[in-house]
């Protein structure tokens, strides 16, 4: 099946707790995206110092993707480096997707809970929301297409937010 230009897709995630749902869009959309994580969170940055990771997102991770998907699971809201992640996709004005996975947590009206700063530009009308885990190749382009053509109008980018400096819990 042909899915026209391959993107450049980078997958925000928990990696501590979302890391068997990345594995699992890895397996099913691999031969449509060319598909790329931050790694340094698993020990290949070793640094204390958060200007240098972030430096390292930035600059080897964010820089050549067109898009990144923040996977929306549990604890996903408390992480500074998705944040951190979120905040380089910003800066760089490349499109965003939020995906809200199985085990994500819903709060008192029961909406997904998601980071702040990918709901501000959801709010904001920049990123995109896909409220349910996707296994549909199609459904998935058609969702980053959306993503990338709201992304045109970077005057909706909110990134005003302090970075986190730790995690939540």
């Amino acid at each position: 099946m042909n899915y026209g230009t391959t993107r450049k897709v980078f997958i925000s995630y928990h990696h501590r707790g979302d890391q068997r749902w990345f594995d699992e869009f890895t397996r099913m959309f691999a031969d449509h995206y060319e598909i790329f994580h931050d790694n340094s969170l698993d020990g290949r940055i070793r640094s204390d110092d958060p200007e240098y990771i972030n430096r390292a997102i930035r600059e080897e991770h964010i820089v050549g993707s067109s898009i990144t998907i923040a996977l929306c699971g549990a604890a996903t809201w408390k992480r500074k480096y998705v944040d951190w992640e979120i905040h380089s996709t910003l800066h760089h004005e490349h499109a965003l997707l939020g995906i809200a996975l199985p085990t994500a947590t819903r709060g008192d009206q029961g909406k997904i809970v998601v980071p702040s700063r990918l709901h501000d530009n959801i709010q904001s009308d920049y990123a995109h929301w896909l409220g349910s885990w996707a296994t549909d190749p199609q459904a998935l382009k058609a969702a980053m297409e959306l993503a990338i053509q709201k992304s045109q109008d970077t005057g909706k980018i909110r990134n005003e937010r302090e970075k986190m400096g730790r995690n939540l819990s």
